[in-house]
């Protein structure tokens, strides 16, 4: 730890000041054109990743609506913020918070029963974003750390707070520098969801991403999706050495313990049998802020794993 503080510090240092960003601003976003006259005054967030986000660049003041978020907030990010919806808000209740501005985890957030439709609210004067790794108009490339970094840099430009995003980045990335790929050969299935059809990692998204800085060979890295459906039984054929549980307060990583080692297909896993589990919270699954913390602790609990010789 003592060495990521000091890697942090000295990137937080070594930071360039950064230039004002300039309006009108036109970006491309998941196959559309947003421009901006100014920075975002008045924000609608979608899902966590998108309000973790804001909320990491200091910018609690100008959200005025939250909706569909994946989990708590944590605790260096707590903040009091109007909810809108505990699901996805509808356009109606979106609109009603006067947002200038949209920031959507996921392209499905913006459809006609949903917060909208981005090209009837632009017309409403509204613009809107859509995290990049959750876009599906257009295939989003395997998703990188850098890649996740240039969502934060992009976010800077647009609320004009470039100087807050270079130095989330440079530690973030002092962080991730300071994670050690295990060398073991390790099989790992990233289990998300799903009882009777498990709804597991695949090969392009925030799994991927993460199972790879820590070493671990995925065992659906062929697929190239974020997230796919899989099979128990060819689960128990690949029999991971180790088990990602992803703990969710609609299907929490217990309640999966517990699926695992009554299941009589999955219970006769070693991974099961020896608890060889790696956990993670909703809200650091998908693309966003939280995952790099979320790989720097689970390097440290798979240190803490045994595997018989």
């Amino acid at each position: 730890m003592h060495r990521t503080l000091l890697a942090t510090t000295f990137a937080l240092l070594a930071l360039p000041v950064q230039a004002a960003t300039t309006y009108p601003l036109t970006i491309d976003n998941c196959g559309a054109s947003v421009t901006l006259d100014q920075a975002p005054r008045r924000v609608v967030t979608i899902k966590s990743t998108a309000t973790e986000l804001l909320l990491s660049l200091g910018l609690a003041e100008r959200i005025v609506g939250i909706g569909f978020q994946d989990g708590p907030l944590p605790d260096h990010l707590a903040a009091e913020l109007p909810v809108l919806s505990d699901k996805l808000p509808s356009q109606e209740v979106v609109l009603e918070a006067e947002p200038d501005f949209i920031y959507g985890g996921w392209e499905s957030n913006f459809a006609a029963d949903g917060a909208g439709e981005r090209p009837t609210l632009a017309q409403l004067g509204v613009a809107t974003y859509v995290a990049p790794a959750a876009c599906r108009s257009i295939a989003p490339p395997k998703l990188t750390f850098d890649t996740l970094f240039s969502e934060f840099v992009e976010m800077g430009t647009i609320f004009d707070v470039e100087d807050a995003a270079a130095a989330l980045v440079a530690e973030q990335q002092a962080m991730l520098d300071a994670i050690d790929k295990d060398n073991r050969g390790l099989t790992a299935l990233w289990y998300s969801s799903g009882t009777k059809t498990p709804y597991v990692g695949a090969g392009t998204n925030a799994p991927a991403m993460i199972m790879e800085a820590l070493g671990l060979e995925n065992i659906y890295a062929d697929v190239s999706e974020g997230w796919t459906s899989a099979s128990w039984e060819a689960i128990v054929d690949a029999d991971p050495d180790v088990i990602v549980l992803v703990d969710a307060a609609w299907n929490s990583a217990a309640q999966k313990k517990t699926l695992l080692a009554e299941n009589p297909i999955t219970s006769k896993l070693d991974a099961v049998i020896h608890e060889r589990y790696l956990v993670l919270p909703f809200p650091a699954s998908e693309a966003g802020v939280r995952n790099v913390p979320a790989t720097l602790d689970m390097e440290r609990q798979l240190a803490g794993l045994t595997f018989a010789p």
